[in-house]
């Protein structure tokens, strides 16, 4: 399940420094198969103690964590929307991704100039957010022209239903609004998912702190203005330091931990940002353990047995009769599948079995 998110922001807010640190940290692309890693593409393993555990008791072979994917989005300006610098680049690079990182400056430096000439982040938020916006609108009076006339016939109910969908979302943006906003029923949920709108995308902001500043964002004016913003909005927030961030990558795992202890955390700005992105896009993961591999799988919240099986291979999900399953937490107190089996703790669950975040998988099929 490839998974990517838009890193995006005005010029000199921090984007490509936090971008320089993501490709650092970037799997090797042995590890990422069937991908070739574009060089505006970071691909970063997503940290997982639990996989750690795993390794400790089976000591396997191969160690694979589930991976995600930053793309570097260049281009944005005031006016991107109507085709300024390369908006049109950013915009439709954008759209293939799940999510946004929107990185927002929320520090002083006299040295870096902004494209602004002045650091407000809420301004740079809502500059960003207006093309989008902007951007969408044309996107859904386009839908609207070619709708229109195939709803007014009396027999097409799914013109007529899109129809009325496009015709509450279009005011909506043209206030400004992002299309998430926009109270949805399941079906027209669905239909809104076709147009693939840059608003209907889950945001992070990013907000990207000095070395002092990072050490304690609520004290931060410009951090506490933009969790605000993003409350109101239920977007996610992350603090971290892109300079911090990209000298840390440069680091080896001794020296990272070491670092990262001395400022008293257990873990990178980058690794929270990733997690936050995870949490977003309402994903999970589960994991397979043994000898020859432990590994993690990302699947969507709400996914069932076979279709997780099918993360694996088509074949597991085609085939699938049933799955073993226990918890990561029963392997952690009890040490071996033999002590769980004995404690009663390992199930056998079938085609209707809703899969949890950490629970360890083996499938049994027959294709």
């Amino acid at each position: 399940m490839a998974l990517t998110a838009g890193i995006v922001g005005l010029p000199n807010v921090g984007k490509s420094t936090l971008f320089n640190a993501i490709t650092k940290s970037q799997v090797e692309a042995a590890n990422y198969p069937f991908a070739t890693i574009q060089p505006n593409v970071g691909v970063v393993e997503v940290p997982d103690a639990r996989v750690d555990r795993l390794v400790e008791i089976f000591h396997p072979k191969k160690t694979i964590y589930t991976t995600f994917e930053f793309t570097d989005i260049a281009g944005l300006v005031r006016g991107a929307s109507k085709g300024e610098g390369l908006g049109n680049q950013f915009l439709s690079n954008i759209r293939l991704t799940d999510a946004i990182c929107h990185v927002v400056r929320c520090f002083d430096n006299p040295d870096i100039t902004h494209v602004e000439e002045s650091i407000d982040p809420i301004r740079d938020i809502e500059i960003i957010n207006l093309e989008l916006v902007m951007a969408d609108l044309q996107t859904v009076e386009n839908r609207i022209s070619k709708v229109e006339r195939k709803a007014k016939s009396a027999k097409d109910k799914e013109a007529q239903a899109e129809m009325a969908l496009l015709t509450r979302l279009k005011p909506f943006l043209e206030e400004g609004k992002p299309a998430r906003a926009l109270e949805m029923d399941e079906d027209e949920k669905v239909i809104l998912k076709g147009y693939n709108l840059l608003t209907n995308k889950p945001v992070i902001y990013v907000c990207n702190l000095d070395e002092e500043g990072v050490m304690d964002p609520e004290a931060n004016d410009y951090y506490q203005r933009v969790a605000k913003f993003a409350a109101e909005e239920n977007s996610g927030i992350v603090s971290l330091c892109a300079k911090m961030e990209e000298e840390l990558s440069g680091l080896d795992k001794e020296e990272r931990d070491e670092f990262l202890a001395e400022l008293g955390v257990s873990c990178s700005g980058l690794d929270i940002l990733i997690q936050k992105a995870y949490a977003v896009l309402d994903l999970c993961t589960f994991l397979t353990a043994g000898e020859d591999e432990c590994r993690a799988w990302t699947f969507k919240k709400g996914m069932k047995a076979p279709d997780c099986a099918g993360v694996i291979h088509t074949d597991f999900k085609r085939g699938f009769i049933r799955a073993e399953v226990y918890r990561f937490e029963d392997m952690d107190e009890l040490e071996s599948e033999q002590a769980i089996k004995e404690a009663g703790k390992l199930r056998l669950e079938g085609k209707e079995y809703v899969a949890q975040d950490g629970d360890v998988m083996h499938f049994r099929f027959n294709v």
